[in-house]
């Protein structure tokens, strides 16, 4: 091929490229970046028409998922990617934030309410601590999902009062049943924590300060606590976990509450009976929201899509969809709630305000108060992150047992086509519960 021809060929792509990425073509196309499994599909339909009524104007969504935070990050750091709305994790807007990589969501909206002040003052306040100088994080993020981490247990095996307590990880009669999320912030703060357990229970210092200090001898001592307990691991899991308890594999997984809820009504369909615990030393609430990047070249209908998600109807399906408690905190969230089957009641004032102080809604999904009262949010770990993960990898190093690691890989290989099938009952499931809501409402 002659080097006109090439000339050509590359005028040609460049002169395409350039067509899609045009203002004029990006004003009809909205870009998500987001966690696999983490919305109801058909809220991305129902948006396009909530769109066109509100704008007069068509959208078309490009949808894309990723499953590591600093993946995302680096995809827009490094690549410039031009996504116009993103779902990271609170310490990744946090430095989002400080490097002036985010723009201000839109407040104003053309024939639609704004539904953003739907978001539980609670959660806006705990957004805010994320605010940088001349910054305030909620007029760049607003939280979507949030949820805690604790010990998702198997009550045939392990009793609630060895659940209740971050000591169950270090027990050695539970070696080699016990799983952690590959997550090296949740490791280290439950490190932290346990450690300074008499102190807490003194009341001499707070969750939060403990999961907040880098320095260097609070690392130390959480990679002391945290090469201690490498015995008793049976694998450090993204997601397996769940399949694993569910099947008795495992007794023990420190996991988070959305997980849990997940694991917890699948093992019913197995007739394992699973539970989960906040541990009574505290722990990390984490949060997740939506926010628009430096580089979204449709800031507008960003904008219009996260304030679609505040509705409370969006806010209740992507919750029966994924497990995870939205941050949306209406009386027609909490009426849709409880649930008067339940033997016990939660104090959830903290959440909804006043009226909600003896509810019966599901204490996994919405925590009581006196939990969220011993836990609290690991923030972004700075310039300190590049020690945390060395301590990360020295402590993971090659600890896993050949038969261990045969064990999971073929678990994990053979549960695939039965996570699928087991996935698509639950969707029936949900469908069937749904229907049974909409009767029960009718009569």
């Amino acid at each position: 091929m002659s080097i006109k021809k090439y000339v050509y060929i590359i005028w040609a792509a460049f002169l395409l490229t350039s067509c899609y990425n045009s203002q004029g073509s990006r004003d009809k196309i909205l870009k998500i970046y987001n966690w696999a499994d983490y919305i109801d599909n058909s809220v991305l339909d129902e948006f396009k028409e909530y769109y066109k009524e509100a704008t007069g104007e068509d959208i078309r969504i490009i949808y894309q998922t990723f499953d590591i935070n600093e993946v995302m990050l680096t995809k827009i750091e490094r690549g410039h990617e031009d996504f116009d709305v993103v779902c990271p994790s609170e310490y990744i807007i946090e430095r989002m934030l400080k490097k002036d990589l985010l723009l201000p969501i839109d407040t104003v909206f053309v024939n639609t309410p704004n539904y953003l002040g739907n978001v539980a003052p609670y959660i806006r306040n705990e957004m805010h601590k994320l605010s940088q100088p001349g910054r305030d994080a909620n007029n760049y993020a607003v939280c979507y999902m949030w949820g805690t981490a604790g010990v998702l247990y198997n009550t045939k095996y392990v009793p609630e009062e060895d659940a209740s307590s971050w000591s169950c990880l270090w027990d050695a009669k539970y070696a080699g049943k016990i799983l952690m999320k590959e997550s090296y912030r949740d490791a280290y703060g439950t490190a932290v924590i346990y450690a300074h357990a008499q102190e807490l229970k003194e009341g001499t210092t707070t969750v939060e300060d403990l999961m907040n200090d880098y320095s260097p001898r609070a690392m130390a001592l959480a990679e002391e606590y945290l090469k201690a307990l490498k015995p008793n691991i049976a694998g450090w899991e993204a997601d397996f976990g769940k399949e694993m308890m569910t099947k008795n594999k495992a007794w023990i997984n420190m996991t988070w509450s959305g997980d849990a809820v997940w694991a917890i009504e699948e093992a019913e369909t197995v007739d394992v009976e699973l539970d989960y615990v906040v541990p009574i030393e505290g722990s990390n609430i984490w949060y997740d929201g939506w926010v628009i990047p430096k580089y979204a070249r449709n800031r507008k209908a960003a904008s219009y899509f996260i304030n679609f998600l505040c509705r409370s109807d969006i806010a209740l399906r992507n919750m029966d969809e994924i497990g995870y408690v939205s941050s949306i905190a209406t009386p027609e969230v909490l009426e849709e709630k409880i649930d008067t089957t339940l033997d016990y009641h939660s104090d959830l004032s903290y959440l909804f305000g006043s009226g909600a102080e003896s509810v019966q809604v599901d204490r996994i999904q919405y925590p009581d108060k006196a939990v969220i009262e011993r836990c609290a949010m690991i923030r972004d770990f700075g310039d300190k992150t590049e020690e945390v993960l060395a301590i990360w990898s020295r402590v993971k190093g090659d600890n896993l047992g050949v038969g261990i690691t045969i064990l999971i890989f073929v678990v994990a290989g053979a549960l695939g086509v039965w996570v699928i099938y087991k996935r698509y009952q639950k969707y029936k499931r949900k469908k069937r519960r749904k229907m049974q809501r909409r009767r029960k409402r009718n009569k």
